[in-house]
């Protein structure tokens, strides 16, 4: 790792950009691997539970934040990717997911590397205005993230109304004069 890091920040940011997405992609298809294997044995029937199932949809809907900010933990990035693998998170969310959490990560290697990055929490932790900053922060990035889905999904609703009749009602089609 000392090699790598005293390289130019170009070169080691891309070779552990690299290596992480190695490894978080090799530790999601083990998980696939797992999900598809466990569905040929008698785990079949626990993977295709109504619980698993809902565990899948909560995994493919909301697991990719928990990937990307898993990058920026020790410990809980393998399980995550795991996790994303044995729920079949889908690969349009589980790749971006990744990159973001690997450029995080490579970032913080190639430049102050993890023990800075730790204390530099450490600290903001043990302020109270840190602390309400961050909490702000959060709190902002998900009202943000759900009123631009409300307001995707009432332009949404306003198109598919725009195209259809009227309950009950047989379409209008006007009739050409006859020449």
């Amino acid at each position: 790792m000392d090699a790598i890091v005293s390289l130019p920040f170009v070169w080691a940011f891309l070779i552990l950009f690299v290596i992480v997405m190695l490894r978080s992609n090799a530790t999601y298809w083990a998980g696939r691997g797992l999900s598809a294997g466990g569905r040929k044995t008698k785990l079949q029937k626990h993977l295709d539970s109504p619980a698993f199932q809902r565990a899948e949809k909560i995994i493919a809907r909301w697991g990719a934040p928990a990937v990307s900010v898993s990058f920026l933990t020790i410990g809980v990035q393998t399980a995550v990717n795991m996790a994303a693998g044995l729920g079949r998170m889908p690969l349009r969310r589980y790749i971006p997911a990744t990159v973001v959490g690997s450029i995080a990560w490579a970032c913080i290697y190639a430049t102050i590397g993890l023990a800075a990055f730790d204390a530099a929490l450490a600290a903001a932790a043990g302020s109270p205005w840190a602390l309400i900053a961050l909490v702000l922060v959060i709190i902002a990035v998900i009202v943000g993230v759900r009123r631009l889905r409300a307001s995707r999904n009432r332009k949404f609703d306003q198109q598919a109304m725009a195209g259809s009749s009227a309950p009950g009602q047989d379409p209008v089609v006007k009739a050409t004069p006859a020449r």
